[in-house]
């Protein structure tokens, strides 16, 4: 094992996404990480599809794209944690690991002695994250938590989707799981300020994590327009609340964004589109002046954008300094240039397809980089070798612990 990271060993409890993406994360950056899974069902988005993997005859197999998109660089292992033998071995495993990740309800793995004050008595020094939709406290504890549940009550969906008034207004959600994502990437940041703290002190801790706190805190510049006004933000589409023009714009053959961050670029951009004029009215001159005369400004514009093709525009912008560009669907993103250039697409062997395609990591270190080491893989892919290799067991009592279910 190479990487930032490499040393720490990672039991893997999650399912779904918010765990999985920070366990990935964490198995990127060189951690070695241990995937828990139910034997015969494994990780509930193992069965999330279609679309599934495909093999070299363009078969389907049983891996859901789903659950290809977080499970990268880990080992399976296939227990029945219902068992109290299978109870035993993750204790046993948690005892060898630095980190545990679990999203299991308010207090669900308390009642298999595998909660944090039951594993920290064998191992003081362990990092016990967990992931819920409430956190462990306030009136919605118990409840479960979905990634498109938290996006409603956390308050993104008032502010996502086209503004009142308009044809197709209403609240949205994001196009992906979201909330879910950034509590992963939460996730890791809070385990590797608690391994900063753990090398400091010797000390290991507990982590209490929440999609809606994530949720919230995560609405960054819309959540103190309301609080330093006291006016909960409405929809605005595509358009941005602070800054003006931030939005989409049709062109000769479809739609483009131009995302003027400072008044210099707005003059830039009406030189191109043919009314320098408009850069020194006194109602377009300054950002303030153009959020307070947002439509008239933006009509405008609209008319002008419309004479020339995406291409055109983009090719223009890049020259004179404006920020601007398409809106791609996916296979126009992985055919972009500056995508294909730094290499977003990898390929992985996969012991079922042969091959599996996925998404780079985004960090470039320079001492400690990103190793794609192995696909996601198949459910308890790794159960014998975990056993033998972990907690030295035999071939013999392996066999046994399959026979009985435990594994």
């Amino acid at each position: 094992m190479s990487g930032a990271l490499a040393g720490l060993r990672v039991l893997d409890l999650s399912r779904v996404l918010a765990g999985p993406w920070a366990g990935q994360l964490l198995a990127d950056l060189g951690a070695e990480v241990i995937k828990v899974e139910r034997p015969g069902s494994g990780d509930d988005t193992r069965a999330w599809g279609p679309p599934y993997l495909k093999d070299a005859a363009g078969r389907d197999t049983s891996e859901a794209a789903y659950y290809l998109c977080a499970n990268r660089n880990k080992e399976s292992i296939a227990i029945d944690i219902t068992q109290p033998e299978g109870q035993r071995l993750v204790r046993e495993l948690a005892g060898k690991s630095d980190i545990v990740i679990e999203n299991f309800k308010l207090g669900g793995l308390k009642q298999y002695g595998l909660d944090y004050d039951s594993l920290r008595e064998a191992n003081p020094g362990l990092i016990y994250c967990s992931i819920t939709g409430f956190g462990q406290d306030g009136p919605y504890a118990a409840r479960p938590g979905y990634d498109f549940l938290i996006q409603g009550l956390g308050g993104l969906m008032s502010i996502t989707g086209r503004k009142d008034g308009e044809a197709g207004a209403g609240p949205q959600k994001v196009g992906v799981a979201l909330t879910d994502v950034m509590t992963g990437l939460y996730a890791t940041v809070a385990i590797l300020a608690a391994v900063a703290h753990r090398a400091r002190t010797g000390e290991g801790q507990y982590i209490d994590l929440a999609l809606l706190d994530v949720q919230i805190a995560c609405l960054a510049n819309q959540d103190l327009n309301f609080l330093t006004t006291g006016v909960a933000p409405k929809r605005m589409g595509n358009a941005h609340p602070n800054i003006v023009p931030y939005q989409d714009f049709p062109t000769a053959d479809g739609d483009m964004i131009i995302a003027v961050g400072n008044d210099s670029q707005f003059r830039k951009l009406c030189q191109l589109l043919g009314h320098p004029e408009w850069g020194g009215d006194a109602r377009f001159a300054t950002n303030a002046s153009r959020v307070a005369h947002r439509d008239e400004l933006i009509e405008l514009l609209r008319v002008e954008t419309k004479r020339r093709t995406t291409a055109e525009w983009i090719a223009a912008f890049e020259q004179a300094g404006v920020p601007g560009g398409p809106i791609n669907d996916l296979q126009g993103v992985f055919a972009d240039p500056q995508v294909l250039a730094r290499g977003l697409r990898i390929d992985l062997p996969h012991p079922v397809a042969g091959s599996a395609p996925g998404v780079a990591n985004p960090i470039r270190m320079s001492a400690s980089p990103v190793a794609y080491r192995s696909a996601p893989p198949t459910l308890g892919q790794h159960t014998d070798e975990i056993l033998h290799r972990l907690l030295g067991l035999s071939e013999e009592t392996v066999a046994a612990l399959r026979n009985s279910g435990v594994i």
